[in-house]
């Protein structure tokens, strides 16, 4: 078997337990991204894969060749970081060629590796510049290409784009993505930005408190969240979450009452999925209507111009600020009384543990 699998990994620093128990199969070729808030572990799981954190319990396997105490170098990865760690007396060409010389690999060999890692990240001219003469991208860049030539079994990359400012890191994540598809090779991602995770990944792990949240294709974890979590996590703005009462069943469909004006709304969710307890309602803000006719009476507190898209944080009694997408070509002002309707086809139940019921 090949790519990257994880098995029980756990690791403890003294008495506490950063991560539990974790078991993972990153398939070879796959772009895996670790997403999650700080402190939630995903860089120290990466480090356990490349060997510069120690496995506390449990066995990692790379290639289908198991690396859980080999040391970094005999484990055939290549590892980005957020800071370059270019060495600054060096020249691009021996930035990259360095680790391949201490290797033993044939000069023919390394000026073959580099020369074709230079033109894929359009290096070709800065092979003879020090870090000190590039820019933050080029140094990046660099990082990468370094990478590249050592044509390891997986990339392990850890935050590399933080440094970066928002035009730079649009480029460097299209320049990710398109040597990702000409290499086909197994790339593991660790970021808290979710738009990193969203754009680049095949499978977005989300992580949180050393654990797996959900483990899935970005559209599917942002359609279907599997816990409150994720749901809050996932996506810009993050989802709106009301607390409602079950208030019976139609057709098996559960019925929710809202804590305003007692509204009771449908939903997809079957009633006999459901434990006893707290509900949570959430709506993301593409799903809440403005509707004259809507069921929910509320006041525009602050409208967001975002350009591409117009966001209303919205006051109703009885429930937190509800933000909402605001149509085109729908003119409204903070202060403006507004009506609101949700889309029971796109809403989510979530019981007093976080976890998520979705309808058919």
């Amino acid at each position: 078997m090949t790519g990257i699998q994880l098995n029980g990994v756990t690791k403890r620093y003294g008495e506490t337990e950063v991560i539990t128990g974790l078991d993972l199969n990153i398939h070879e070729g796959e772009f895996l991204v670790f997403l999650g808030p700080s402190g939630c572990g995903k860089s120290t799981l990466l480090r356990m894969i490349a060997g510069l954190e120690g496995v506390s319990e449990g066995q990692i396997s790379i290639g289908g060749r198991e690396v859980t105490h080999l040391p970094p170098g005999g484990r055939d990865v290549a590892m980005v970081f957020q800071h370059y760690a270019l060495y600054p007396h060096m020249t691009v060409y021996d930035n990259m060629a360095f680790g391949l010389r201490n290797s033993g690999v044939d000069a023919s060999e390394i000026e073959r590796r580099i020369t074709e890692a230079a033109r894929m990240l359009e290096l070709d001219a800065l092979l003879k510049r020090r870090p000190a003469q590039l820019s933050g991208g080029q140094r990046q860049r660099v990082a990468i290409g370094r990478a590249v030539v050592k044509e390891p079994e997986a990339f392990l990359f850890d935050e590399p784009l933080s440094n970066l400012d928002a035009s730079l890191r649009t480029r460097t994540r299209v320049e990710l993505a398109r040597i990702h598809r000409r290499l086909n090779s197994t790339m593991v991602f660790v970021t808290h930005d979710q738009i990193e995770a969203m754009t680049l990944a095949t499978r977005i792990v989300v992580m949180n408190r050393g654990r797996i949240e959900q483990i899935g294709a970005p559209l599917d974890i942002y359609r279907r969240p599997a816990t409150r979590f994720v749901a809050g996590f996932i996506g810009a703005p993050a989802m709106n979450f009301i607390d409602v009462e079950p208030a019976g069943e139609n057709g098996g469909r559960l019925l929710v009452r809202l804590p305003v004006e007692n509204i009771v709304i449908p939903t997809t969710v079957a009633t006999g999925s459901l434990p006893s307890g707290q509900l949570t309602l959430g709506v993301r803000a593409e799903h809440v209507v403005i509707d004259n006719q809507g069921p929910l009476a509320g006041r525009a507190e602050f409208v967001e111009r975002l350009g591409d898209r117009s966001l209303a944080h919205v006051s109703v009694p009885g429930c937190p600020l509800i933000v909402v997408e605001i149509p085109r070509d729908y003119e409204l002002q903070a202060g403006d009384p507004i009506r609101l309707n949700i889309d029971a086809a796109h809403l989510h139940i979530f019981d007093a543990s976080g976890i998520a019921h979705h309808g058919g």
